[in-house]
């Protein structure tokens, strides 16, 4: 069985669905093609599903410790049995959502695996067999394949009970002792949970310090006050090798500082980032390598790639002309809103429209306790380019409702240009972080000075005041 379209897409996270909605604003016949749950890698194994076990957790932090606000209650219990339940039935609920869009829109949605033959053909493949079922034809494919985690090279990495972000996200009960070897995004947000819930936790990190790729003062922040929550942080270790101790506990060797060291614990999370997508992707039609060869197979579709990234440009196009990509399959920013906008605008462009987004400043944010988020440059990034920058500072502790709400030590940190004064960067450490870090990201992407965000009346008594502070002080 053949069906015609003007535009296929392979995968439906919010990359693949967000594209398939914004094709159908231009009225393109689009087929989805989803190999598992619709909503991809963020609706089933990453942000969404993360983000509520963290609020369940933190949310259990916050009643463990109600005496300091007055309110006593009876002894206070966790189950993750039914956290996990209320997990399931958020996904699910999102997940229904997503397919009443699609069928709103006439959007066909494909279960199974979808493999390229050319640039106008696709096949259908159940996951288990991995037999054709439907073909179908196009004039243009979206790649958003998105990505699964990385697994470390490291002895013992496939031992029982070491796991990789999936698998632990589906976990019904808890380690009373976990250890995660990576300090990025991933493994702090998981710190944060387990940490709340009460259990000892260890992170071991490769790089000399945790949350390496945002300013350097919020690494140092988080790291003190996980320390005061009983986290231990090793920084600038190398994992050497995992075994078991024969009583069902983990041993990790990990070594720092020359010298080697060991750490006992229940599991282990291997949280060290993760990698594109592309496997059984493309047929024996297609050659995908860094560079194209001369002497390349007559016949054959060279996809280029970096590191087993597909490579597009600034349309998200890719080597072959009507094939796209976009989001984690294309490396980059391995986020959801940036696959997001990065889909739309290619879409944009199939459409010959003007694209929607802005994909030059991208926020990100880690929902750890307390939260933080940035976007632009930091102030270790401009002092590298040799800029001359202004560094406004303001402390949340004097926030009068981080105070009333007994949040921890944080602050707001906003990077500008000396001479136009234009915003270049924040950096936020405290609630609601990942709410207001949108006001900056507006800020730079349509060139705000300091004295026009200041100008801006900020109610009170809120969090958001501490972005007025920090750009009038």
């Amino acid at each position: 069985m053949e069906q015609r379209f003007d535009l296929v897409i392979i995968g439906g996270g919010p990359a693949g669905y967000e594209a398939a909605l914004e094709a159908a604003k231009y009225k393109m016949k689009t087929a989805l093609i989803e190999k598992d749950e619709i909503g991809g890698t963020c609706l089933n194994r990453g942000c969404i599903p993360t983000k509520t076990l963290l609020h369940s957790c933190e949310l259990y932090a916050q009643m463990k410790k109600s005496s300091v606000f007055g309110v006593h209650g009876d002894e206070i219990r966790y189950s993750m049995e039914e956290i996990q339940g209320r997990k399931d039935e958020v996904l699910e609920t999102l997940r229904d959502g997503i397919r009443a869009l699609m069928k709103k829109n006439r959007i066909t949605v494909y279960d199974g695996r979808g493999r390229i033959l050319d640039a106008n053909h696709v096949e259908v493949c159940a996951e288990e067999a991995m037999a054709p079922e439907v073909f179908l034809e196009t004039r243009r494919i979206l790649i958003a394949s998105g990505s699964v985690p990385a697994v470390p090279p490291i002895p013992g990495i496939r031992l029982p009970n070491v796991l990789t972000s999936d698998e632990l996200l589906d976990k019904k009960d808890v380690f009373p002792a976990l250890t995660i070897i990576g300090g990025g995004v991933i493994g702090m947000e998981f710190a944060a949970i387990y940490s709340a819930l009460g259990c000892k936790v260890t992170v071991i990190e490769f790089l000399d310090r945790i949350l390496a790729n945002m300013d350097r003062e919020i690494s140092q922040n988080l790291k003190m006050i996980l320390k005061k929550r009983g986290v231990d942080i090793f920084t600038g270790a190398r994992v050497e090798e995992i075994v078991a101790d024969g009583s069902g506990r983990l041993i990790c060797r990990y070594r720092e500082k020359d010298v080697l060291q060991e750490v006992v614990s229940d599991g282990i999370l291997a949280a060290v980032g993760r990698r594109a997508y592309t496997e059984g992707l493309f047929s024996d039609a297609f050659v995908c390598k860094e560079e194209a060869d001369v002497n390349m197979p007559a016949g054959k579709l060279f996809i280029k790639t970096d590191r087993g990234r597909i490579c597009v440009d600034n349309f998200g196009r890719t080597s072959v002309p009507d094939i796209y990509a976009a989001g984690d399959v294309t490396g980059g920013a391995m986020l959801a809103h940036a696959a997001t906008a990065q889909a739309v605008n290619a879409v944009c462009h199939m459409a010959e429209k003007e694209p929607v987004f802005s994909v030059k400043c991208i926020p990100g944010c880690v929902y750890t306790d307390p939260e933080i988020a940035g976007v632009g440059m930091t102030q270790d990034e401009a002092k590298k380019e040799g800029l001359h920058v202004i560094v406004k500072k303001y402390p949340m502790s004097a926030n009068g409702k981080s105070v009333l709400s007994a949040q921890e030590r944080g602050f707001v940190k906003v990077i500008a240009d000396e001479e136009s004064r234009r915003v270049l960067g924040a950096q936020m450490m405290c609630a609601r972080a990942s709410d207001m870090i949108s006001q900056f990201t507006a800020a730079i992407v349509n060139g705000l000075t300091l004295e026009q965000m200041a100008s801006v009346i900020y109610p009170h008594p809120t969090f958001c005041e501490g972005i007025g502070e920090s750009v009038r002080v």
